[in-house]
């Protein structure tokens, strides 16, 4: 009910109002639509710069490892690469440490030349790499830790399986690569509990290939952060490194260290990205040859705020949009609709019959154009209301001998026509047609018909020209032409007739046997021409031009009515384009040219 009282006092009737409803409610679904696809888009793009973010950390921190286990690689294949290197390593994890040091001593004098010291190579290998926290080598024969410490000290351990675990763990471990340290062997050569991984190769006997033990080399973890340096601003949630059996390495959070990661099932079907159960967005890579994983868990709160300033951004300036696209079409509608408002009191104002007033708006626009030509169509309509208004004055004066016949028409036309039958009777033949073409005329002149035609008047004049045709016999004649298919063209009641009746009046040479008179009527496009010419007196120059004078004043002085009459009232009816033309010369004649509007017979031509 309330939203239907809204909209029956403020839309129903306001067109304006409704173009600023549709208008806004068009321009906040187009924004918001938009915003909320400029907002995926880029929230999309900020988690897709993040995830890339967190792929190149890990492939860091994975290129760091897989280093340090290429290193150790390197050492085996080194070993297998030098004969006698390989030949001193076999004996030295086969042999006791003692008959080691004498088997060098013997190849060194029978040779004369120093062997090289698989002792001397390890000790140099530690020297070289500062991140080696601890490398050993473990002989399976005689279940011995030769350990090489990053404090340059050798020491060997005897790890006997009746008293110590580290055979069993060496024997468990024997096919892993990178993984974690185990708190055994670390409690066995004396490290201390930090977070360390280690790198496990089998040894064999090059010659006979018979594993003889284990090179095992511990690597601090904090060492691992150095390859996080330049990600850790941007950093989010936890890089976490998992050995082949999901033990955890490395753990940027410290949370899972040294234990089993609880997703790995989830880790080792994931393909490259994907969410864990704990609701964390995952991306992990995967070095087959070392048989490490390095993972990068997010959770997806975390990622959110990545976005998060985006959001609000984006709302602040939809709001903003919105608020102009609504405020700006707004004001300009408004305007809009409050010159409207002023045409509409105007055109009420000339509905109530004030044809002074004008609309005062000056601009260019559509509504300019509206108020200008509503103005122009004002001064029209006076114009035409003034030129009707004289246009009936004229015709009435020219129709007045005419209408006072209307006292008693039966009488004067019974009168006419016993004068007639007398004339007749008595031998007066020509009398007799001057009275029946008297009496047809005035008849013609009286009657009244709401359709005046071209036919009607100039059946007026052939009546008015055969009056003096009779009366002047062989001194007179006329001539009338015009093409029947013009019969039915509307014209102005007596409009020719008082032309003719001014060459009878004032032209007509009574001395002379050639009078002649013609009417010519044509069509000429939308115009319909009449021209009336005669070869009477004409017309002075002098004379001529007071004529024209005349014809163009516009006050009424009561000279020359016939002519002026038909002029003004074709000026007033139909506009400047139509009217008389004269032209004439002493002693040649006179041409008189009248223009009508081309148009067929309807009611009201006979004004």
């Amino acid at each position: 009910m309330f939203i239907r009282n809204i909209y029956r006092n403020y839309f129903k009737n306001n067109l304006f109002m409704k173009i600023i409803l549709f208008f806004s409610v068009i321009t906040i679904v187009t924004i918001i639509t938009f915003s909320y696809l400029m907002f995926m888009f880029m929230s999309e793009s900020a988690v897709q710069r993040q995830l890339d973010i967190q792929k190149r950390a890990i492939e860091s921190v994975s290129d760091y490892i897989g280093g340090k286990y290429d290193s150790v690689q390197s050492m085996v294949r080194d070993i297998y690469r030098d004969e006698e290197r390989a030949s001193n390593t076999s004996f030295f994890l086969e042999h006791p440490y003692q008959d080691y040091v004498n088997y060098r001593l013997d190849r060194f004098y029978m040779e004369n030349s120093s062997s090289t010291d698989t002792v001397l190579y390890f000790r140099n290998v530690v020297d070289d790499d500062p991140d080696i926290r601890s490398l050993m080598l473990y002989s399976a024969d005689l279940q011995q830790l030769y350990v090489f410490g990053s404090d340059k000290q050798f020491k060997i351990i005897p790890t006997n399986q009746a008293r110590s675990f580290v055979p069993d763990v060496m024997y468990q471990q024997e096919g892993m690569n990178v993984g974690i340290s185990n708190i055994w062997v670390r409690k066995t050569v004396g490290l201390p509990d930090t977070p360390m991984y280690s790198v496990r190769i089998p040894i064999s006997n090059k010659l006979t290939l018979r594993n003889i033990g284990q090179l095992d080399v511990y690597f601090d973890t904090a060492n691992v952060w150095g390859s996080l340096a330049m990600y850790r601003e941007d950093l989010k949630g936890s890089i976490l490194v998992l050995s082949a059996d999901g033990n955890v390495l490395f753990d940027t959070s410290g949370t899972y260290y040294g234990r089993k990661y609880p997703y790995t099932e989830q880790i080792n079907s994931l393909y490259d990205t994907g969410v864990l159960g704990n609701g964390m967005i995952a991306t992990k890579l995967t070095q087959s040859q070392g048989g490490f994983t390095v993972l990068s868990t997010v959770p997806k709160e975390e990622l959110a705020k990545t976005y998060q300033g985006l959001r609000n951004t984006i709302l602040t300036i939809s709001s903003i949009c919105i608020l102009f696209a609504i405020l700006i079409p707004a004001l300009f509608i408004s305007n809009f609709a409050k010159r409207t408002n002023g045409i509409i009191r105007f055109t009420r104002r000339v509905r109530n019959g004030d044809f002074t007033a004008r609309i005062t708006d000056v601009r260019e626009d559509e509504l300019g154009q509206i108020s200008k030509s509503f103005n122009d169509m004002l001064d029209e309509l006076n114009l035409y209301i003034d030129r009707v208004f004289k246009a009936e004055i004229k015709q009435q004066q020219t129709e007045l001998v005419a209408l006072q016949a209307r006292i008693n028409p039966h009488f004067l036309y019974n009168t006419l026509e016993v004068i007639r039958m007398r004339a007749i009777s008595q031998g007066a033949r020509d009398v007799g047609e001057m009275i029946y073409s008297l009496s047809v005329l005035f008849k013609s002149m009286v009657q009244q018909k709401k359709n005046y035609t071209l036919k009607d008047e100039l059946e007026a004049c052939r009546l008015y020209l055969e009056l003096f045709r009779i009366r002047y016999k062989d001194r007179f004649n006329y001539e009338i032409e015009a093409d029947p298919a013009l019969y039915g063209k509307a014209l102005v009641r007596l409009s020719l007739q008082p032309i003719v009746e001014n060459y009878i009046v004032h032209g007509i040479r009574t001395d002379q046997f050639d009078n002649q008179i013609s009417i010519e009527v044509r069509e000429d496009g939308d115009t319909l021409v009449a021209v009336v010419h005669d070869n009477g007196k004409g017309i002075e120059p002098d004379r001529l031009a007071e004529i024209h004078r005349e014809l163009e004043r516009e006050e009424e002085t009561g000279q020359m009515f016939g002519l002026r009459s038909v002029h003004t009232r074709l000026r007033f009816l139909y506009g400047p384009a139509y009217g008389i033309e004269i032209d004439s010369a002493p002693g040649s004649g006179t041409t008189i040219i009248v223009r009508y509007p081309n148009r067929e017979g309807m009611e009201g031509e006979d004004v």
